[in-house]
């Protein structure tokens, strides 16, 4: 099959890109990585009248650290965050994530904004957005906007940018102090997206008691989740009275719709989902006593 036929734009600055989007709106969709976005449209999954390429917008690649802060830049690759130096020294769930996704062609073109904004429930790179309470900026003619990532994810493939809204870039806190970081999924093979998987960050005082908790959870919802109730129970406990186990299964606690398809059941899911949960806890709360 082939796609049906769109026009085709090629802004060379974000200012231009917004421009186009504002003027046709609905009509038009970014093509950053294509990685997802191009099988969809050669099945005839989805059509766009118009698709504005913003694969070679300079402002949109790039990686600083700025107040306490790791910017990156939309159109980064997934291999690049993967490889950089300083995302691996500050945000390392992010080093810890990108492994995981697709195989090396995959990470060699997609992007991190792209996979972000495609709000899939099995994105590595959005379950850390969640995970650390990143911070998504859109920019759009009207200016830009700042989204935290517990309100950007709306729905299967949805999330809250606006039609004549660009994804700029993420903005991932820095974590410091002791603290640890896990990441664990389950696939049939390596680089099938995650049946279950999870990214846990956990910080603890010189008592070893939780400060603060992040879960990031995949595959189990129809857009990336949190496992809230787990990082709620265990934020100012000693470390060492929380078992793995019983970290898995509160962070599993609240889910409503756990997806069922042809990889496993509802049933089946949550019980990989909380294993991986309490296997990515463990290397997380190893790495901090170990800080």
């Amino acid at each position: 099959m082939k796609a049906a036929p769109f026009d085709y734009h090629r802004p060379a600055t974000v200012a231009e890109a917004v421009q186009t989007l504002a003027e046709f709106g609905d009509e038009a969709k970014v093509l950053a990585g294509g990685q997802s976005l191009i099988p969809l449209l050669a099945m005839r999954l989805t059509h766009f009248e118009n698709l504005v390429d913003i694969s070679r917008v300079p402002e949109l690649q790039g990686i600083d650290l700025v107040d306490g802060e790791v910017v990156i830049a939309a159109g980064t690759s997934h291999a690049l965050v993967g490889m950089d130096d300083e995302v691996a020294d500050s945000v390392p769930l992010l080093s810890l994530a990108a492994p995981h996704i697709g195989h090396f062609q995959i990470r060699n073109r997609g992007t991190l904004g792209g996979a972000i904004a495609h709000a899939d429930p099995a994105a590595e790179f959005a379950s850390v957005a969640l995970t650390l309470d990143a911070t998504i900026v859109a920019a759009s003619a009207r200016g830009d906007r700042q989204i935290a990532a517990a309100d950007f994810f709306t729905g299967l493939w949805e999330n809250s940018l606006a039609a004549d809204e660009l994804l700029r870039e993420v903005r991932f806190p820095v974590w410091s102090g002791r603290v640890g970081f896990g990441v664990h999924e389950f696939a049939r093979r390596h680089g099938d997206f995650a049946i279950a998987g999870a990214t846990v960050a956990v910080e603890l005082d010189d008592d070893d008691r939780v400060v603060r908790c992040g879960v990031g959870l995949l595959g189990l919802g129809s857009t990336p989740e949190r496992g809230t109730p787990a990082e709620q129970a265990v934020t100012g406990r000693p470390v060492t009275d929380i078992t793995a186990e019983e970290f898995g299964r509160l962070a599993l606690s609240d889910l409503q719709d756990v997806p069922t398809d042809l990889q496993g059941s509802p049933s089946y899911r949550r019980r990989v989902g909380a294993a991986m949960v309490a296997r990515a806890w463990t290397d997380a709360t190893t790495e901090a006593l170990n800080a």
